[in-house]
């Protein structure tokens, strides 16, 4: 299209920082508005050596680049574009092809779930972020500001640069119990400008960041107040209640829990069905007070014994502090970056 004042606006917010350098481009010939698979119209890469060499992506196409569609004045589309830096080998002339895929399938989460992301967002990726690095502890993302690009204002409304993270498991593991602003800022000095590195391991093998996370989560506890999870479901019969949970996510609702209840918080398990909340309470309690919604109400007393039950181990089991209420991990399939089952199975 002729007219794009969305694209605009992005190269404008880049010249700052590249001046009249032509990006390495990457576009989409079949686009997701016209039935094609991918929802990104295109992603420029830029070729940096500070702080360190590195190639930093930035997304065309999670906001309103040519009309304005959606009915919301204030924010153009999903209200943020993908950026994303990687550790560069000066020899290297162009970019690797899986980090624009990554970009894509982040994109593709969204549009397929409607789920969006925002600064202080996490998730696994149930593997490698780059795919064909199996050796890589690199397995999870999280989302800051891109602290060179920030946020902008377009014709279509306001688009923050959201910049992807790559986090190693051990790191991922301590954010989920944490303030996940307070642990990237943590990491920040060890990160600077947030570049990836998919052959780094985790930073938390330096004792002064290690001690400062564990000092954090103990004092704050875990902001992390809703987990997406594929499988949280129920059933009821003569006042029993058994929890239905995947096996891949039972240890992450494990954690969040220890890192919710205890400082008063609830903690929300959502399906594309359902939603199961766990709230700190005095006294054991089961309600539904509506369709596809359960209450589970639990005392100080009985943590330990609920998070025992969630492992990644198909089977039931009883809370034995929880009089009625069991626990049963079932197993979960394991999907690709497209969504295709692997044949993988947890549990």
């Amino acid at each position: 299209m002729d007219e794009s004042p969305g694209w605009d606006a992005i190269n404008a917010a880049l010249r700052p920082l590249y001046g009249d350098t032509d990006p390495y481009h990457l576009g989409t010939v079949h686009k997701w508005a016209l039935g094609g698979p991918d929802p990104l119209d295109g992603i420029s890469v830029y070729a940096r050596a500070e702080p360190e060499p590195h190639w930093h992506f930035v997304s065309y196409g999670m906001s309103e680049l040519y009309e304005k569609e959606s009915d919301d004045p204030d924010e153009s589309g999903w209200g943020f574009e993908f950026t994303f830096r990687l550790v560069r080998d000066p020899a290297e002339e162009t970019p690797p092809v899986w980090a624009a895929n990554l970009l894509q399938n982040l994109g593709r989460y969204v549009f397929n779930s409607g789920n969006w992301f925002e600064p202080g967002h996490h998730m696994s990726v149930n593997g490698p972020i780059a795919a064909e690095r199996e050796d890589s502890d690199i397995r999870a993302v999280g989302f800051v500001l891109d602290p060179e690009l920030g946020e902008i204002m377009t014709p279509h409304g306001r688009v923050k640069f959201l910049q992807v993270v790559g986090l190693a498991t051990e790191e991922y593991e301590a954010l989920r119990q944490w303030n996940a602003g307070a642990f990237m800022d943590a990491l920040a000095p060890h990160l600077p400008l947030f570049v990836t590195d998919v052959d780094r391991r985790s930073l938390l093998a330096d004792p002064d960041l290690a001690r400062a996370v564990r000092e954090g989560i103990a004092r704050d506890g875990s902001n992390s107040g809703l987990l997406y999870v594929t499988t949280a479901h129920w059933e009821r019969d003569a006042g029993a209640t058994t929890l239905r949970l995947g096996a891949l996510q039972a240890p992450a609702v494990a954690e969040s829990l220890r890192g919710r209840l205890p400082f008063g918080r609830e903690l929300l398990l959502q399906t594309e069905d359902t939603v199961l909340t766990f709230r700190p309470a005095d006294a054991f309690a089961v309600e539904q007070p509506g369709e596809g919604v359960l209450e589970v109400h639990v005392p100080p007393s009985a943590l330990d014994d609920l998070t025992a039950t969630l492992r990644p181990t198909a089977g039931s089991t009883a809370v034995p502090s929880l009089p009625g209420l069991t626990v049963e991990i079932v197993p979960t399939a394991m999907r690709d970056r497209y969504g295709n089952e692997t044949g993988e199975v947890v549990g």
